[in-house]
């Protein structure tokens, strides 16, 4: 059940940023109002819906960020990938400029999470300056809870437009135009205030922490241990080069051992735990939000707001009994992860899905259009009845990142022995009775601290495939162009049929199942032979390709348009910059 139906604001007062400069000028609240909001956690816990909206709005994460931050990498990819030129492929190739269609307006999600940082600034501002954290436990609530909301923000805002201005305090006239602050001052921030904010909050299942929509302790450490492992790692600058911070309490070392505490203290709490792969999935559609399974903490959207299938799921090319709106499948898996997997990880056929739904019925796509399987309306249990949003909630962080997040820190700090029980933990959740084969994995890769973080490479983009954390990974880890160049020649050798790939079918064989709606597909796997396909039956089948002949080349080569290290992130929009009164600039980017 979701508990936050309506995001609205409740306290009034909270100003967007575009709204801010006016109200200054507007006649002062009084100050037993201010004292009676903030000193009263009922009235202040009334705040977070109000920041949580700026959170759904249309063009914040709902309808921009989810779909378009994150793509493209070796994992996930803009579906339509042999287009280079339309703005939302120049999202995701690494080459838009500052007046991108998609972004460049004054409602975006740029403007959108500095709305939300505004008014938790202010509530923060309001709570410490009225409120009594240390002996009220449930205003220390509200506090942690904001304190997380406005870090969640600024890891976004870090991950999409890098060095951003830093605002910690509500907006003043003298704070209106603020210039791009290194990164490191905001992350220094940001992990302190999660610090605190989990010594307010309580673990997931105890008291007013049931529901995966409310924030808790676990999402703060883990956020804070996910916030120290991009501090620690590489980046682009405001000098344009990709490297590591010079800030020396942001040494690589001393993020590692955040990380590494953090995730601890998670696990040995025990208020979280792998669920089967595919239930994990089942349960965020069917949304029961329970605290305390796998997913830590979820971005909540009522069931009129929110773009999760619409956008990354299985596609429905036609309304039919489980969904009236004909969406899904704007983002995909990058085709060469269908051939990543061993054929008996079980997350493969939950992350990957090979068709689609037409008049009610599975029909296989094509190789360059797969879908997410994580997300699917045929899981939900309402149909989904709007025309524009489906409603489902976004899965911020869950356990299995924790245990992995673990595994590369500990590996860092104690070495590939002490880091082992964590990862093996996750490889026996995707080989069900199949220890055998963990061990032997295990065995290979424990062999040294570098086979070992090679491993975690690897099995992250195995896990998460699908939740958008694959790109933030491959810039902490100064790995950005490296994996997709790999992905652009393995895409390459996939179309032919050459190194590792020789051995595919250039089609695929189909029928629809007994059940007059599944679809059993043959000549996806190694193995597969054209014989054994003959000797089935099979009614249908279909060329199995990235694309057109006169489009190949295209389609590994839209996968980047210039070196992606040169913008790993997107510019600050031109509505911004000429808003800034001159302290605002791409230079950085060479824009």
């Amino acid at each position: 059940m979701k508990t936050i139906k309506n995001i609205a604001l409740i306290v009034a007062g909270l100003c967007s940023l575009s709204s801010c400069k006016d109200m200054l000028d507007a006649p002062t609240k009084s100050a037993m109002e201010e004292s009676v909001i903030y000193s009263t956690p009922a009235l202040a816990e009334g705040i977070i819906p109000g920041i949580l909206q700026s959170f759904g709005e249309t063009n914040s994460y709902r309808g921009r960020f989810l779909v378009n931050y994150g793509i493209n990498t070796d994992t996930e990819v803009y579906i339509s990938l042999k287009n280079t030129t339309d703005d939302k492929a120049r999202l995701a190739n690494y080459n838009t400029d500052a007046f991108n269609a998609q972004m460049n307006t004054d409602n975006n999600a740029y403007a959108k999470f500095y709305e939300g940082i505004e008014r938790a600034n202010l509530a923060i501002a309001g709570i410490r300056r009225f409120g009594n954290v240390t002996e009220d436990a449930a205003m220390g609530r509200v506090l942690g809870e904001i304190l997380t909301l406005r870090a969640v923000l600024y890891n976004d805002l870090i991950k999409g437009w890098g060095d951003v201005p830093a605002r910690f305090e509500p907006i003043t006239l003298a704070t209106t135009y603020l210039p791009r602050s290194d990164r490191d001052v905001i992350y220094k921030q940001v992990l302190a205030d999660l610090d605190e904010a989990a010594g307010y909050l309580p673990w997931p299942k105890e008291s007013g922490a049931t529901s995966v929509e409310r924030v808790n302790k676990a999402f703060a450490k883990g956020l804070r241990a996910r916030l120290a492992l991009a501090a620690g790692g590489y980046a682009q600058r405001l000098d344009g080069t990709v490297r590591l911070s010079t800030d020396p309490e942001l040494s690589r070392d001393k993020m590692y051992a955040i990380a590494k505490k953090e995730c601890l203290d998670i696990i040995g709490s025990k208020s979280l735990r792998l669920l089967g792969f595919e239930e994990v999935f089942r349960k965020l559609n069917e949304e029961e939000g329970q605290a305390g399974l796998e997913s830590i903490w979820e971005i909540p959207f009522s069931a009129g707001r929110g773009r999760v299938i619409f956008d990354l799921g299985v596609k429905h090319t036609t309304p039919d009994k489980y969904t009236k709106q004909a969406k899904g499948g704007t983002d995909g898996p990058n085709p060469i992860m269908y051939y990543e997997y061993d054929k008996d990880d079980v997350r493969r056929d939950v992350t990957i899905v090979p068709y689609e739904w037409t008049n009610g019925i599975q029909v296989p796509t094509a190789l360059n259009r797969l879908y997410f399987g994580k997300y699917r309306y045929e899981w939900m249990k309402r149909i989904v009845v709007s025309d524009n949003d489906d409603g489902l909630n976004w899965m911020y962080m869950r356990y299995a990142d924790i245990l992995l997040m673990a595994a590369e820190a500990i590996n860092e700090i104690d070495g590939q022995s002490a880091a082992a029980p964590y990862l093996r933990e996750v490889r026996e959740r995707a080989f069900p009775g199949n220890l055998q084969k963990v061990t032997d994995y295990m065995n290979l890769v424990t062999s040294s601290k570098e086979a070992f973080f090679d491993a975690i490479v690897d099995e992250r983009a195995l896990e998460f495939t699908g939740e958008m954390l694959r790109k933030a990974d491959l810039i902490r880890w100064n790995l950005l162009d490296t994996k997709l160049a790999e992905a652009k020649t393995k895409l390459e050798q996939l179309d032919k049929r050459q190194g590792k790939y020789q051995g595919l079918l250039p089609k695929i064989y189909y029928k629809t199942k007994a059940d007059g709606e599944s679809v059993e597909i043959y000549g996806l796997n190694f193995g597969d032979t054209e014989a054994e396909a003959l000797s089935r039956n099979y009614p249908s089948n279909k060329t199995w390709t990235l694309s057109a002949a006169d489009e190949k080349s295209t389609y590994w080569n839209a996968l980047y348009v210039k070196d992606p290290n040169k913008q790993q992130v997107w510019p600050i929009w031109q509505y911004f910059i000429d808003n800034s009164n001159g302290t605002l600039d791409n230079k950085h980017l060479g824009l």
